[in-house]
């Protein structure tokens, strides 16, 4: 059965592959799963048709049968269950990914995303030249711990798994990319990612909507 998945019809980032579809169409895309796109405008996610499948009225969601998800890492986990090649063979190898992924998206982007809302909403605020300083270091030390971490190794733990897409996405975020830069490894690693046939295919896919999008009223 060929999958259903929800996305921007008009994206904030512009067709940049920054938007939270983007890791869900990588890993479609990099076990070759065939799967079809529901675009939604922002107004239609507050509607109850979409918080039906995503209570919080966010992107992405997947749908399958009688199976709805939402919280991309969740469906990264279903999409490596269903599929070889995202999660290693060996139970300990694919716990450590999962705990890869939980340091994404929760240890290390807690840091990243204060940031970004700090560059967004905080701008014209008196004491956002004082507060950046400290925000920076915040996210200065997490990807020290993570640099330190990854070495000279290739992905997070072994091969390639989804652990590595939910941390390169991550990692790639705007708010983040500044700092990234400051640690050569990181940045060798978003590109090791950005390399991958399957990211570029599904950041082709994202653009597209982007290039075509035609804004609800």
């Amino acid at each position: 059965m060929t999958p259903t998945i929800t996305a921007f019809e008009t994206s904030p980032d512009r067709g940049k592959g920054f938007a939270r579809d983007m890791q869900v169409r990588w890993a479609l895309e990099e076990v070759g799963q065939p799967y079809e796109v529901r675009l939604v405008s922002f107004k239609a996610m507050k509607e109850p048709a979409h918080l039906a499948v995503h209570p919080f009225g966010q992107i992405p969601t997947y749908e399958e049968g009688d199976l709805a998800l939402f919280e991309s890492g969740a469906i990264l986990i279903h999409i490596a269950g269903q599929h070889a090649g995202l999660l290693p063979d060996d139970p300990d190898a694919t716990a450590r990914a999962i705990m890869w992924m939980f340091a994404a998206s929760d240890t290390v982007k807690a840091s990243i995303i204060e940031r970004e809302g700090a560059l967004l909403v905080e701008r014209d605020k008196p004491w956002q030249a004082e507060r950046m300083p400290m925000l920076d270091e915040r996210v200065r030390k997490r990807l020290g711990e993570l640099s330190n971490r990854l070495g000279d190794a290739e992905w997070l733990d072994g091969d390639f798994s989804i652990a590595d897409i939910m941390m390169v996405g991550l990692l790639r975020r705007p708010a983040a990319t500044p700092l990234v830069a400051e640690f050569p490894n990181l940045v060798a690693y978003v590109e090791r990612g950005k390399a991958r046939p399957a990211f570029q295919r599904a950041f082709d896919a994202q653009f597209a909507v982007f290039a075509n999008a035609t804004p609800s009223p």
